[in-house]
Formats: structure tokens, C-alpha cells, sequence
């Protein structure tokens, strides 16, 4: 496969790569040389930064006590461990 540099430095990644590491518009890569190479990594502190948030405690202790108010066993905060 190959790419071409465009006039202002830019790339396209065929699209055959692009779909093999789900990237997606906004998806970040971590640019990295070696020898005489570019090395892309599809950056793993984008999809965490992205989950985060979606998943919080909301006012309990632990995981296991919202997963418990979650299946109607405990109150939020509760942290026991029925």
C-alpha cells in the first residue's frame, strides 16, 4: 500500500487500514520515528478519555453497590456486601 504526502504534509491512510484499526474521524495517533521509519499507534488514551465519564458512581462507594441498587438489592452508598 502506498500514500502520498500532499502539498501541505498531509496523508491519506488507505482505507483498508483505517477500517482493519477502527479509526475514525478524530481518532487520535501517536506519531513515533525509528530508524528511518514513521511508526503510527492508534493512541490508547483516546478511547479511554472517551469512556470516561460514561461510567460513574453517582453517589455510591463501590461498584459492587451500584451494581447491587442497579438489581433493586442495597441503597446508594451502602457499600455492604449482600
Amino acid at each position: 500500500m502506498e500514500a502520498t504526502v500532499a502539498e501541505r504534509g498531509q496523508i491519506t491512510l488507505p482505507k483498508a487500514v483505517r477500517d482493519a484499526l477502527g479509526l475514525t474521524k478524530g481518532t487520535i495517533l501517536k506519531v513515533e520515528l525509528e530508524g528511518g521509519r514513521i511508526i503510527l499507534r492508534k493512541s490508547v488514551d483516546d478511547a479511554v478519555s472517551r469512556a470516561r465519564g460514561r461510567f460513574r458512581l453517582d453517589g455510591f462507594e463501590t461498584t459492587d453497590a451500584a451494581v447491587d441498587a442497579l438489581r433493586g438489592r442495597g441503597r446508594p452508598g451502602a457499600g455492604d456486601d449482600t
